[in-house]
């Protein structure tokens, strides 16, 4: 029997993939949440707008579980890993043999210590529907919201609150927002785009420790030793991957190789919690892309098939009237251009290293999105002065 732990688009992609690939095992998906997968990038835009409801968000519809002869074994965790008698131990006391097990355990938002006030009522992250359903009653219009942390999950967030009329500030210990993963023009951009709808950018700005009256947050001091009255709190300061995995590798993410096998041979690991070979080193991708590809890579190992797992990252994010799309990773870059688009707040950013081309950030400019996706891939590089050039139509760059 095959165990997969975890209940995200990595396990499903996974098991689908297997199903695929002719493989009709009896397959035991083992996962803490109470409902059945579904998809978490829509919980901080869509469905906390309340533009999409929970049925929508299922990855598979439930049935398919049962005409597939996957067990699904909800509301429990995995307190234990026994390779040497292949069992999990489950967090309700049973224990279950497998022959092969996948880890696809997936990754828990970084909290506010209680010293800072990370345990007072009124204060949220989001990565489950139960985390955005205990936050809608807050959404009310004209109360105010403090997010901390200026990444694409805060800013998400952040971009929500001002569109159901809260007065939103977003707290960045960086100099800028969204510094660790974007080039300084893409800060520009969506700071611009959020003041423009009045949320207010604090950057370079720390949290000292939230305030709070009978448990619940009120307030908030920062390390400025200003006071912001506050409603609620939202937190995204970032994750940290699932991954105490019963004595296999572990070095920030369970650490795998390009066949997404872990030290032990019996056991893969897919998704955020996997630290792979990527980008000329070793890291993880934390994208639904990821998931999905090297759920399915990791399917092929379990099936005995050979497989090098080499992605082509592309991410996504959606904040007010704005999709951004990445084509890439700019890791390691050394120079970025900025190309206008063609559509309303429609813009790009180029990211070289040397001569060759890393990634795209592209604003509202799904075509250029599209064909810097199709460069990356191919290993092409225009030039700088080839894309910077207003008369080029960039399609010409793929014939």
């Amino acid at each position: 029997m095959l165990i997969v732990v975890g209940g995200g688009q990595a396990a499903i992609s996974l098991i689908g993939k297997l199903r695929a690939l002719g493989d009709g095992r009896a397959i035991t998906l083992i996962s803490e949440e109470t409902l059945a997968p579904y998809q978490r990038p829509p919980l901080s835009k869509k469905y906390m707008l309340g533009e999409m409801d929970l049925a929508r968000l299922l990855i598979r519809p439930v049935r398919w579980y049962a005409e597939n002869d996957i067990t699904l074994r909800l509301g429990v965790s995995v307190g234990e890993i026994d390779r040497a008698n292949h069992l999990v131990r489950l967090s309700n006391g049973e224990a279950l043999g497998y022959d092969q097990l996948a880890l696809t355990t997936g990754s828990t938002p970084r909290s506010l210590p209680a010293a800072m006030g990370g345990d007072l009522t009124g204060v949220y992250c989001v990565r489950s529907v139960s985390d955005v359903d205990a936050m809608a009653k807050e959404f009310v219009g004209g109360r105010s919201v403090l997010v901390v942390g200026g990444g694409y999950i805060g800013l998400e967030a952040a971009a929500v609150a001002a569109k159901l009329g809260l007065q939103v500030t977003v707290l960045e210990m960086a100099d800028r927002i969204l510094q660790r993963v974007a080039a300084p023009q893409t800060s520009d951009y969506f700071r611009t785009l959020h003041e423009a709808h009045g949320v207010k950018i604090r950057e370079a700005t720390g949290l000292k420790r939230l305030i709070g009256e009978a448990g619940r947050v009120t307030g908030a001091e920062l390390n400025t030793g200003e006071i912001l009255a506050v409603d609620f709190a939202i937190v995204g300061i970032g994750i940290r991957p699932n991954a105490a995995a019963g004595g296999l590798e572990v070095d920030d993410g369970i650490i795998v190789d390009t066949a997404c096998r872990t030290s032990d041979p019996d056991i893969v690991a897919a998704g955020d919690c996997a630290r792979f070979p990527v980008a000329g080193g070793i890291g993880r991708l934390e994208s639904v892309q990821n998931a999905v590809d090297q759920g399915e890579a990791a399917a092929e190992t379990l099936s005995g098939r050979e497989v090098i797992y080499a992605p082509h990252p592309w991410f996504w994010s959606d904040q007010f009237d704005v999709k951004l799309q990445i084509a890439g990773l700019n890791t390691g870059y050394d120079s970025t251009l900025v190309r206008p688009g063609k559509r309303e707040r429609g813009q790009s950013v180029w990211y070289y290293r040397g001569d060759e081309l890393l990634a795209v950030d592209a604003m509202n400019d799904a075509a250029t999105y599209m064909i810097a996706s199709r460069l990356i891939k191919a290993g092409q590089s225009p030039t700088p002065a080839m894309v910077e050039d207003p008369e080029l139509d960039l399609k010409t760059l793929l014939s």
